[in-house]
């Protein structure tokens, strides 16, 4: 299936991993950025913010998130959440 046809399918909400996960894969498919992959997965409607965070986690291991994205996001974090944010990128670059 491609986002056309998923969308021209009257495609709802669905919040079943059988019905947000494939249409995420698909949008991280489909897409040729992080940007667009997350903006395809919310155009799909349905369950839009989780299609989003699966598609947008693939789309950062492939594509990395833009270091401006990065920067607009951790601004808007408070400092506990950004201190998780921290050590966990330690532990991963270690």
């Amino acid at each position: 299936r491609t986002i056309q046809e998923i969308k021209g399918s009257g495609y709802d909400f669905d919040s079943t991993c059988q019905g947000s996960v494939p249409e995420a894969i698909i949008a991280f498919l489909e897409g040729n950025s992080y940007e667009e992959v997350i903006r395809l997965a919310i155009y799909l409607g349905g369950d839009a913010d989780t299609q989003a965070a699966i598609a947008g986690s693939i789309a950062e291991a492939f594509y990395e998130m833009p270091e401006e994205l990065k920067e607009v996001t951790e601004s808007k974090l408070d400092k506990y959440l950004l201190s998780v944010l921290n050590k966990f990128n330690e532990f991963c670059n270690e």
